[in-house]
């Protein structure tokens, strides 16, 4: 890989992601004041909004993935300037969300069931069940925003999406500010507040984009308004592809919310230490995801355009942004971990703090190191996507987690009660190991031969 690339292609990275990061970091400062307001309304509230909240987000992230992957097609169609193609594309990512939103409904049930059986004390569960069921019942915002986002970020037009995001944030911080400590003349909710909040605040994005999606404009230029409806070869095709991005996400994120609901089983102050360090993850890991989407997006446009060379070299260019970036971030992660710690810490709980201080600059330090594999990790999984690679990086990633991650958290935490640090590092090292596997199969290069929007669908 060569050390530096043409100037004018950093540009063209950094040109398509950034909008894409500003909504990240939209997202970011979101959730993170979502939990900062949480903590202060108390310490059980903070210690249920995580795994209650990464379990919702994992039962609708294959969702979302399946009907995000939209932005592929639509990026290769771009490439390939077949304008109808982009928003017949879009109809049919929307009408995938469409049909399956009763399943995610039904998906209530088990996410309860595996709440109690978690193992978390009382008033942990008695707080992570209404604020799991109440996300859960507004959760189809998520895949239906994915679906119709991509129409704009699959073409580019990220500063589209990155608007209407950051419009959403606005009034979800606004309403759980309101709804959590009864302020602005509404009542007093707790945690439930904060999921009702962000299920209202989840369907704007969306329901602009629509608005914009069926607009005159697009009409005329993309014929938007006569391509939706149900396109039989093209629904399928999508599917075949997106599938296994999709999975891929969901039992990713599933091996994720085992650890994360085995940590309850540690103890307050393990599950406070990780539930706070993990919170402050999403400053950087957040608009990581900004940089994985750019980067599928850009190499998708390439490879719609039969450019393979220039796609592996935006890809490499992107990596070493990414890179830079979470070099910076846990600079300040290392030198002031304090300060992100203490913003979770309730000014009555001193004693915890006592405790939670000294664990937390650990995983602070740890969270850093793996950030950096984070980087391969999210940018080489995303290109492998864009070029439509989608089935290697479900069967790895699912390797990886249901026979590394989980298996060793279950012996150190359930076995040997090896305790949170040991529980951490091993999850570093699952993170290092999704890096390497992703880097080399794109270095290999198989992706160039892979024809994702075929000739049929032109």
């Amino acid at each position: 890989m060569r050390i530096l690339y043409p100037a004018a292609l950093y540009k063209e990275v950094l040109h398509l992601a950034w909008p894409l990061i500003a909504t990240q970091a939209s997202f970011t400062l979101m959730l993170f004041f979502d939990r900062l307001l949480l903590a202060r309304y108390s310490e059980v509230a903070i210690q249920a909004a995580l795994p209650g909240g990464i379990l919702s987000f994992t039962f609708c992230c294959g969702f979302m993935s399946v009907a995000g992957y939209t932005s592929t097609f639509v990026a290769q169609f771009f490439g390939a300037k077949n304008r109808a193609a982009c928003s017949r594309s879009t109809a049919q990512g929307v009408l995938f969300t469409l049909f399956t939103a009763p399943i995610l409904l039904l998906l209530i049930f088990p996410g309860r069931w595996l709440l109690m059986h978690a193992g978390h004390a009382p008033e942990v569960l008695a707080s992570e069940l209404p604020y799991f069921t109440i996300l859960m019942l507004g959760c189809v915002a998520i895949p239906l925003n994915a679906a119709i986002s991509s129409y704009f970020t699959g073409q580019g037009r990220t500063k589209i999406t990155m608007v209407t995001t950051m419009l959403s944030n606005v009034v979800n911080l606004t309403l759980d500010y309101a709804l959590i400590f009864g302020r602005l003349g509404f009542p007093e909710m707790g945690i439930r507040g904060a999921a009702i909040g962000t299920v209202i605040a989840g369907f704007i994005s969306p329901a602009i984009l629509f608005l914009l999606y069926f607009s005159k404009r697009e009409q005329r230029l993309f014929q938007t308004r006569t391509t939706f409806g149900y396109d039989h070869r093209l629904f399928w095709r999508m599917i075949r592809f997106s599938v296994p991005a999709g999975i891929h996400l969901a039992l990713d994120l599933a091996s994720f919310s085992a650890f994360v609901l085995l940590t309850g089983r540690m103890g307050a102050v393990a599950l406070a230490s990780s539930n706070i360090a993990l919170s402050i993850n999403t400053l950087a890991f957040m608009p990581l995801i900004g940089f994985g989407i750019a980067t599928s997006i850009i190499v998708g446009q390439y490879q719609g355009r039969r450019e393979s060379e220039r796609a592996r070299q935006a890809a490499h260019a992107a990596f070493q942004v990414a890179l830079l970036y979470m070099i910076t971030t846990g600079v300040f992660f290392i030198s002031i971990p304090d300060f992100f710690i203490g913003l979770f810490l309730r000014p009555d709980s001193a004693i915890l703090a006592g405790e939670i201080l000294p664990v937390g600059r650990i995983l602070l330090i740890i969270l850093t190191l793996w950030g950096l594999a984070d980087a391969g990790n999210l940018i080489y999984a995303s290109a492998l996507k864009g070029a439509g690679d989608t089935r290697f990086v479900m069967i790895f990633s699912i390797a990886a987690a249901w026979l590394m991650l989980v298996p060793g958290q279950l012996v150190i935490i359930e076995w040997l009660n090896a305790g949170i640090v040991t529980a951490w590092c091993w999850t570093g090292l699952y993170v290092a190991l999704l890096a390497f596997g992703f880097s080399v199969r794109f270095f290999q290069g198989r992706w160039k031969d892979i024809n994702v929007i075929g000739h049929s669908t032109s």
